[in-house]
């Protein structure tokens, strides 16, 4: 099951059973009301780094019906910003190689993220692309604050074994 369908299968526990419709984060449309709003895990830290983050919670909450849901991944960095590492383990998928990359800022409030991926071609491994993003590291409180700060009357943060997804998970219900 990949991350996305961990984030639906979650929302669908807290909406119950029925057909719901779920959108991503960055498909909402204003004014058209959803059951749920998924966020994967490296969304809401970028836009926290644009300093949009305020914002996108309050749209997510505008664009859920009442007892909506947002389901948001978010990793807890704050701890590593002390440590400050240079990358997770490269993840390997047959002839596939995607590697990480973290420039941290002095503080430990932020870092910048690139992603490279490799593929093995017939004289070795190759540089098939890259992407760069700057992200801020939000913590724990800062996410309850922020969604009951947007309305959120429900704010729950469920940790990578009770919702399955390899992050924290925040489920907030309008």
């Amino acid at each position: 099951m990949n991350d996305l369908d961990v984030l639906t299968s979650v929302a669908g526990a807290v909406l119950g059973p029925g057909p719901h419709a779920v959108v991503d984060l960055l498909d909402v449309v204003p004014g058209v009301q959803v059951d749920a709003v998924r966020a994967a895990d490296d969304l809401l830290p970028r836009l926290a780094h644009e300093e949009s983050l305020a914002n996108i919670l309050l749209l997510a909450h505008a664009s859920l019906r009442p007892g909506g849901v947002l389901v948001a991944a978010v990793p807890e960095f704050d701890r590593l910003g002390v440590l400050k590492p240079t990358a997770p383990p490269p993840k390997v998928n047959g002839d596939r190689v995607t590697v990480q990359l973290w420039d941290w800022a002095p503080d430990g409030l932020s870092y910048g993220l690139e992603v490279v991926t490799l593929l093995r071609g017939i004289s070795g491994w190759e540089i098939s692309g890259t992407a760069a993003t700057r992200h801020r590291v939000l913590s724990a409180a800062e996410m309850e604050n922020g969604l009951h700060a947007a309305g959120f009357v429900s704010v729950q943060r469920l940790a990578p074994g009770e919702s399955g997804h390899r992050v924290p998970v925040w489920v907030a219900v309008r």
